[in-house]
């Protein structure tokens, strides 16, 4: 059975007050969830847990190349080799800019496990069913 991918990364915030703060996240992956990528954040206070946005790894690649998505996350590539994800409504947002190297590496990885267009070969929908059917 495929592993998880997981690969830390740093990024920045450019539209913030301090936008060449790097800040410390990591992107994951679960072929059991072979449709979406995670993008994480640890948390404000110990105890709590990660802060992870996820969305479609499609989404990641295609972004890489052309603006992509609409509604609450939306990739584009960025100036100077970064990718820029924004995440949020219009009214209250935050861009991240990540080095396009990391997230090309990143989806490499993520292929290698779950190569496009195999995606629904990993799903295991047998124990949502019968949860659903109980």
């Amino acid at each position: 059975m495929p592993v998880a991918v997981s690969r830390p990364i740093s990024v920045t915030l450019p539209e913030s007050p301090y936008p060449h703060t790097p800040v410390a996240g990591q992107l994951r992956f679960d072929p059991a969830l072979p449709y979406g990528v995670g993008l994480a954040f640890p948390p404000r206070r110990p105890g709590d847990q990660d802060i992870v946005w996820w969305f479609g790894r499609d989404l990641l690649a295609e972004g890489r190349r052309t603006p992509s998505g609409e509604g609450d996350v939306r990739v584009a590539p960025g100036a100077d080799g970064k990718v820029l994800v924004t995440l949020g409504s219009r009214s209250d947002r935050a861009v991240i800019s990540a080095p396009a190297e990391t997230v090309d590496a990143f989806l490499a990885d993520t292929f290698a496990q779950v190569p496009p267009g195999t995606e629904s070969a990993h799903l295991d929908l047998d124990p949502g069913l019968a949860r659903l059917l109980a």
